[in-house]
């Protein structure tokens, strides 16, 4: 039996030993953290492996964010899935497929995690990229099978290029979501206060660029547009460049008050020339 208060010292030692076995850790009523090669009702499991730390995935909320045996809560990165069924929300088209297809990869397997800048979010999940033990990269497979859009959230972009890549052939193909009713773009003027809720696709033509001291806007209308953040601004060229043109804004949700409909676009791929 392994067990040890002192964690740095006797991994190092047996790191050889323990590349594929399962270690477990728990902390003694005294605050003092326990590591053995056996369990008991407070251990969680962890996994050894050099230069990569792995996690068995001990749950799965919906398909973009799962529990890992450590306690983390991580939100998948770049991507979104549609909802399931909750506390205070209904389920969207496609979110319980994700969520299955998610758990049958990963649910009691171990992955391992990749970062970008962002470490957390707002409610303190760890923000990750996920891979299974044999390297597949599952942020990117939910979007290639049409499961996930590509969600962007400046300044995360490592895999970008690659998640907006396979966006495009699973739309082409009209795989999963894309070949939803519920995801077809939607015209702006079409847009009122019983259609505007979850994640939308809406066209229209720019009619102008307004800018305030917190904001800048591309006006579809007067009632409907998209939002820039300074924050994101220098990603974009030129708002005016915009203008006249007809074009798709996606990957975000419409924020409503009282009569008036913007959506935040945060990258250049948001928008989308028609």
């Amino acid at each position: 039996m392994i067990k040890s208060t002192r964690p740095c010292l006797w991994l190092l030692a047996l790191l050889p030993a323990l590349l594929s076995a399962d270690v477990y850790r728990w902390t003694d009523p005294q605050g003092r953290r326990h590591y053995a090669d056996h369990g008991n009702e407070h251990a969680k499991v962890i996994s050894i492996n050099p230069g990569t730390a792995y996690y068995r995935v001990e749950k799965v909320f919906d398909g973009d964010t799962i529990l890992l045996s450590d306690g983390q809560k991580v939100r998948f990165l770049g991507i979104n899935t549609p909802e399931v069924a909750g506390r205070n929300k209904s389920a969207e088209a496609g979110g319980e497929q994700a969520k299955a297809w998610l758990k049958q990869k990963v649910e009691r397997r171990k992955v391992f995690l990749q970062g970008d800048v962002e470490k957390q979010d707002k409610y303190q999940r760890t923000l990750a990229y996920v891979f299974t033990e044999d390297k597949e990269h599952i942020n990117l497979e939910l979007v290639k099978r049409g499961l996930a859009t590509v969600n962007i959230y400046p300044p995360n972009l490592k895999y970008l290029d690659t998640l907006l890549a396979a966006q495009r052939s699973a739309e082409q193909a009209k795989l999963g979501i894309w070949g939803e009713k519920a995801y077809a773009p939607l015209a702006v003027e079409l847009l009122d206060e019983t259609n505007y809720h979850g994640w939308k696709r809406l066209t229209g033509r720019i009619r102008a660029v307004k800018k305030t001291a917190k904001h800048s806007y591309l006006q579809f209308t007067d009632e409907v547009s998209i939002s820039v953040e300074p924050l994101s601004a220098g990603l974009f060229p030129p708002l005016e460049t915009y203008v006249g043109k007809d074009v798709e804004v996606r990957g975000g949700w419409v924020k409503r008050s009282k009569q008036r409909f913007t959506v935040e676009a945060r990258h250049p791929a948001d928008i989308a020339l028609n």
